[in-house]
């Protein structure tokens, strides 16, 4: 849905003509870059953005003031002024363990952008499977983007589907979604997730492994193949990170740096702290930065990483207390491969309970190295698009919401506008999960699930977060 604006005037009476395109409008570099004026008062709607990204939004407003079926009409004489709170409004997106066709990422797209979301993080490779295609290295898409098989529900249940899944991005797809992005104004962050989360790597390349002579892995869960830091390996590295630079223009570049196993290490967690200050290095070369999860943190990140903290609420505030900026995005509040609710419905349960007033009342930290937040679409359990919609939305028009809006918030407020806003996404297609809970058909009996509760995850949290008091 439009989030709130900060400011709304109604005139007494009237209403103004409106044909998308045909509105005045202007730069006006006294607004924030993102902010905008939207002013339907007299007899032609004008519209001044700080810059072309607030004109965007402005224009996203304009088409909500429509009707639901209209692409013009008659709105009602209104002036809003309006700019986000946040600079970084994200989702992230794993295409790693299923693929999304390009087509499918551009419509994820669009619908990111009618949010006013701003920031789109592609989990390009994991365990499960690598989604990008390297010069110079061709069985990363020629074996590790196939798996033979894939799970079906949670892990504890062992079960597999027998089929073959797969896929990959060529340069041209991946340069295709960055500019269809940027005209949206989102920017692409792409992560490669090194040295853990890598046996699809090692599965093409066993020379980068320690030892491992197997298949790209076809359970969930993290697997103990990781990188084993040899020159040759780190020359890899750089390789990798070098054609990532060239197709993507995000300052910041995600080396993941999360849940890496040491059993294959002489050395232990203070190799991995000296492989993500080498990367860290590297991409300086290239006048870039390090995006990764909040485990760098563990030894030292590097000066200038910008922290992704997912183990909870704590790693945010531990980030910027040691001067790192924050994107907040804690696994109990912003993961959305969580439960909706407690139906037996609910397709796959896993994790602890996320509603969509969970969302609603979500608040990053109030630090000023907090950028702002990231919503996790973590796909294990969704195949498709469709299944990656009935998981997002409406809680994304919450964290919309959130992000944009005032602190202030009242979710009996949003729930009313919410109710006009799902009018919208029907009118788009959008598979979202109904108010009223679970269809019949949005079931998954076939791959079950395996909730948690919220007092076991937050003692997990804190045993996992415990290197980083």
């Amino acid at each position: 849905m439009d989030p709130k604006p900060l400011a709304v005037v109604r005139a007494e009476h009237g209403t103004v003509p409106v044909r998308p395109g045909d509105e005045h409008a202007r730069i006006d570099p006294s607004l924030p870059r993102e902010g905008y004026v939207l002013d339907c008062t007299s007899d032609r709607v004008e519209l001044a953005g700080g810059s072309e990204a607030g004109l965007f939004y402005g224009r996203q407003t304009l088409r909500r003031l429509l009707p639901v079926d209209a692409v013009e009409g008659e709105v009602e004489r209104v002036r809003i002024e309006d700019a986000p709170r946040f600079g970084w409004r994200g989702v992230l997106l794993d295409v790693a363990r299923h693929f999304m066709p390009v087509h499918d990422v551009l419509r994820f797209v669009d619908l990111l952008a009618f949010h006013k979301l701003n920031v789109l993080h592609l989990h390009l490779t994991d365990d499960q499977g690598w989604r990008i295609e390297v010069p110079g290295w061709p069985r990363l898409t020629e074996v590790g983007s196939w798996r033979a098989e894939s799970m079906l529900g949670s892990r504890i249940h062992g079960r597999y589907d027998g089929r073959p899944h797969g896929g990959f991005y060529t340069t041209a797809d991946l340069r295709r979604i960055v500019s269809y992005a940027a005209d949206r104004h989102i920017t692409v962050v792409p992560e490669v997730d090194m040295p853990g989360h890598m046996q699809a790597a090692i599965a093409a390349y066993p020379e980068l492994g320690n030892g491992f002579a197997g298949p790209v892995r076809t359970g969930w869960g993290i697997s103990e193949h990781v990188l084993n830091l040899t020159p040759a390996t780190l020359d890899f590295c750089r390789q990798v990170l070098d054609h990532v630079c060239d197709v993507f223009g995000s300052e910041l570049i995600g080396i993941g740096g999360d849940e890496c196993p040491t059993v294959e290490w002489p050395g232990g967690r203070e190799l991995q702290a000296a492989f993500t200050a080498e990367m860290a290095a590297h991409l300086a070369t290239r006048g870039r930065r390090v995006y990764g999860w909040d485990e760098i943190l563990a030894g030292g990140a590097p000066p200038g990483a910008v922290i992704a903290a997912w183990r909870g609420t704590e790693p945010a505030l531990i980030a910027a207390r040691v001067g790192h900026q924050v994107v907040a995005c804690p696994d109990v509040r912003l993961y959305l491969d969580y439960r909706q609710s407690d139906h037996p419905d609910e397709p796959t349960p896993v994790g602890t309970l996320l509603t969509l007033r969970d969302v609603h009342d979500y608040e990053p930290p109030a630090d000023p190295l907090v950028l702002g937040a990231q919503a996790n679409i973590w796909t294990e359990h969704m195949e498709s698009l469709r299944r990656v919609e009935y998981m997002a939305f409406p809680r994304l028009c919450a964290f919309a919401e959130v992000m944009w809006g005032p602190a202030e918030r009242d979710f009996a407020d949003f729930s009313a506008r919410l109710s006009d806003h799902l009018a919208r996404l029907d009118a788009l297609g959008v598979n979202y999960r109904p108010l009223s809970g679970p269809r019949p058909w949005d079931a998954r009996p076939d791959a079950p699930g395996h909730p948690r509760t919220l007092d076991d995850r937050l003692a997990e949290l804190r045993e996992m977060t415990a290197d980083l008091r």
